[in-house]
């Protein structure tokens, strides 16, 4: 028995598949339809998430919208904490002006914890273009923030202690969706 970790599963696949539904239809109500709408996943797992944003969005609407990534990394003001993180390719992240510029963009991301990698994608938005708004979906929320940072869009409110970690999995990178919590130093099984 000894250290088998403590897992709480909160979503299940079939919850994530209804949130990602539930907040497709919600961007379309408060956009007034798809039009300008340009999604912009945080690598790794808002980038899948946004995908399925804009296929629900395509499936409810007909509607293309534009799904793009944005790597936050350069923007980052904690980046001595993550050395050993591996910004995704600039090739894959570089943002033209006319991405952004104009166009309500919605940073997609799985977890709003303390609000700096959101703060970040700001920055390289910002510096891409003008957007006329810029919104936040995430899957889940878990509190704890550091910076006045809010989501317009959410998947799931999952307040956690500061010892618990939100881990998301999603079937592209990971095999399966669900959403699980782990005491910190845990893996799930």
């Amino acid at each position: 028995m000894g250290n088998t970790p403590t897992v709480r599963t909160v979503l299940s696949d079939q919850d994530v598949q209804r949130a990602i539904r539930r907040m497709a239809h919600e961007l379309l109500e408060r956009n007034e339809g798809a039009d300008r709408l340009t999604l912009l996943g945080i690598p790794t797992r808002g980038l899948p998430l946004a995908r399925r944003l804009a296929e629900a969005i395509h499936a409810i609407e007909g509607a293309a919208v534009p799904c793009l990534a944005v790597d936050p990394a350069a923007h980052r003001d904690d980046l001595a904490a993550d050395a050993g993180r591996i910004p995704v390719a600039a090739s894959q992240t570089s943002l033209d002006p006319r991405d952004v510029t104009d166009r309500i963009v919605v940073l997609v991301d799985d977890v709003l914890h303390t609000g700096r990698t959101v703060r970040a994608a700001m920055d390289a938005v910002s510096a891409a273009g003008r957007p006329r708004a810029i919104r936040l979906a995430v899957l889940v929320d878990r509190g704890h923030r550091e910076l006045p940072i809010r989501a317009d869009h959410v998947g799931k409110n999952l307040p956690s202690a500061a010892d618990e970690r939100v881990q998301v999995r999603l079937a592209e990178p990971d095999g399966a969706d669900a959403v699980q919590i782990l005491r910190e130093g845990e893996e799930a099984l």
